[in-house]
């Protein structure tokens, strides 16, 4: 695990950089869950993610121990943001790879924190792709790499998260949901749990899309996969950290995975409910609620709210996901006889509440 005094050195490396987030109790979500729910708002961060914070302790300790004028990272998005807003705070030069299905609003985002002091660079479908240009770039000019996740000092600072939980509480916290994607930030919450709270339950929260954790837990050594649905992107990588996994492991009560239709249907119900805007990653630890229901009655819940870096251009992909999960649309495929009718008789099996929202018609043949 991260020692205690690493975290508490970020904690104070960070105390004129940031302001600590509330944790806000949630009315709504209590009486519809029957327990006490309280909202860790990382989304109401300067750059709307937890990220500033690991970035932003790795960047300020190297410029502390000597020069340091340029640095390298892979981000799909948040980390980037932190590093941008850290380095233009710190003038030091960054050069930012990020995946080309980065939404726009991040990239933009990227520009807007960083400034001049920010060089982006658009390569690979994934994360993962992304991060291995950067490494190659890093190597080839001997800059420093600010790594996401797998890095001490980065976990470290993630960890100040947990710091901030414990001293705002005014209760025990029985569970505490924190979305994983490389481990960082469950690492850096969960070495600090694991000291000053060892009784809360820690649930980690994959995507169903890009379970990393669950499978290398399931064989007992890190896992690559093949292939990840990058929909959730700040938590979608293909493999958690060298660094972070035993640290994981050690701190979890349990990981669970969410499909990603189901994340969606809370980005949704968060927003016209709650009026939060969510992305992804930071929207699975409601979609978790429904799952857990059954045991977190009568207790005291924290979610880590992640992010809220969504990009308004996404949100027909979101609706349609949250629709099809809902199973409140479906697509269907029909042969029809090819006769005058054929479509009119089918148009019968409709009930009263049917509706068709798209229809395509092909004709195969002429006779």
């Amino acid at each position: 695990m991260i020692a205690i005094d690493k975290i508490i050195e970020a904690k104070e490396r960070l105390n004129n950089v940031i302001s600590p987030t509330p944790l806000q109790h949630n009315m709504g979500l209590s009486r519809k869950y029957a327990c006490n729910i309280y909202l860790k708002r990382e989304d109401l961060q300067n750059v709307r993610s937890f990220k500033i914070r690991g970035a932003y302790n790795k960047i300020k300790y190297l410029s502390e121990q000597g020069d340091i004028h340029d640095i390298v990272c892979a981000s799909a998005g948040n980390h980037a943001q932190g590093v941008a807003y850290a380095c233009h705070s710190l003038s030091i030069k960054a050069t930012i790879f990020m995946p080309t299905t980065t939404p726009k609003q991040k990239i933009s985002k990227v520009k807007y924190f960083g400034g001049s002091w920010v060089d982006i660079v658009l390569t690979g479908d994934t994360f993962d792709d992304c991060q291995l240009q950067a490494l190659d770039f890093a190597n080839k000019r001997n800059y420093p790499f600010i790594h996401p996740f797998d890095d001490e000092l980065v976990i470290a600072g993630q960890g100040t998260v947990g710091v901030e939980i414990l001293a705002q509480a005014s209760e025990h916290i029985d569970y505490l949901l924190i979305a994983v994607g490389g481990g960082g930030l469950l690492s850096g919450i969960g070495s600090y749990f694991h000291t000053h709270s060892p009784n809360t339950k820690i649930i980690a929260l994959e995507s169903q899309g890009a379970a990393a954790l669950t499978q290398s837990i399931k064989e007992n050594k890190r896992i690559s996969l093949e292939h990840i649905d990058s929909f959730a992107d700040g938590i979608a990588v293909k493999s958690i950290g060298e660094y972070t996994f035993p640290i994981c492991k050690e701190v979890i009560d349990r990981v669970i995975t969410i499909p990603e239709g189901h994340i969606c249907s809370s980005i949704l119900n968060l927003y016209n409910d709650e009026a939060i805007v969510l992305e992804p990653a930071g929207a699975i630890g409601f979609s978790a609620l429904d799952v857990l229901k059954d045991e977190l009655v009568g207790k005291n819940v924290v979610i880590v709210v992640s992010g809220g870096n969504n990009d308004i251009t996404r949100t027909e992909d979101i609706r349609e996901r949250a629709l099809l999960w809902e199973n409140k649309k479906h697509y269907f495929i029909i042969r029809f006889p090819q006769r005058a009718g054929a479509l009119k008789d089918f148009l019968n099996v409709l009930g009263p509440n049917d509706d068709i929202s798209h229809f395509e018609y092909t004709k195969k043949n002429n006779r």
